[in-house]
């Protein structure tokens, strides 16, 4: 933007948006933790109205709770949930690793293997964060593999709603390097076009998580 140029309204709701949810997913806004709109507004440097558009957003995504008397509260880790969360993912991620193996293109493979490296490049740095994307990443990259949409549109909601959980997971460093393993298989067997072993290690990867992030709730 030019110097003196307003900002689009559209572009500061996506910035206050993007902003909040990155302090929720990161665990620098606590679970729990009451916001205040002017308080976070004046953190960000970005006027109330987009900062109440995205808490809105953030509303129906469930990152957030509006609590009487209480206002804005970032949402907590409920176990229930997390146990729903991992046993959906066990049945439709198994079966979209699957139809990775099957159907994903050359170029594909290749972008699957290029984050599956990226993470092995930064797993010594201790960058929690960035492993957290990347995780993200692969598991994105083979749901659109699978060439089903509805079932992309399914993961990628369950994903999203799963960034603080593997926030948390990762901070073990013991699991980090679990992940990279698990990933190496998931990998492998992608690459290799071998569906059963494709979805064996997939299976292996949730449990593993589900484990890991049992134990650090």
């Amino acid at each position: 933007m030019w110097p003196g140029e307003v900002e689009p309204a559209d572009s500061l709701k996506e910035k206050a948006y993007r902003a909040i949810k990155h302090r929720i997913i990161t665990c620098a806004f606590k679970p729990g933790q009451e916001l205040s709109e002017s308080t976070v507004a004046s953190a960000l440097k970005i006027g109330r109205t987009p900062v109440h558009q995205a808490f809105d957003r953030l509303h129906v995504e469930e990152l957030v709770d509006v609590q009487p008397r209480k206002g804005i509260v970032v949402r907590s880790i409920n176990l229930d949930e997390v146990i729903d969360i991992i046993e959906t993912r066990l049945l439709n991620e198994t079966f979209a690793v699957r139809l990775a193996a099957e159907r994903a293109s050359a170029s594909e493979i290749v972008a699957i293997r290029d984050t599956f490296l990226h993470a092995d490049e930064i797993a010594d740095q201790g960058n929690i964060e960035q492993m957290m994307l990347l995780d993200r990443e692969f598991h994105r990259l083979i749901a659109r593999a699978a060439h089903n949409l509805v079932l992309a549109d399914v993961l990628l909601k369950l994903h999203e709603r799963s960034l603080r959980l593997w926030f948390i997971s990762l901070g073990a460093s013991d699991h980090q390097a679990r992940v990279h393993g698990e990933h190496q298989r998931i990998f492998q067997a992608i690459s290799h076009r071998d569906a059963g072993a494709a979805e064996a290690a997939m299976r292996d990867h949730i449990e593993s998580f589900r484990e890991n992030v049992l134990r650090h709730l």
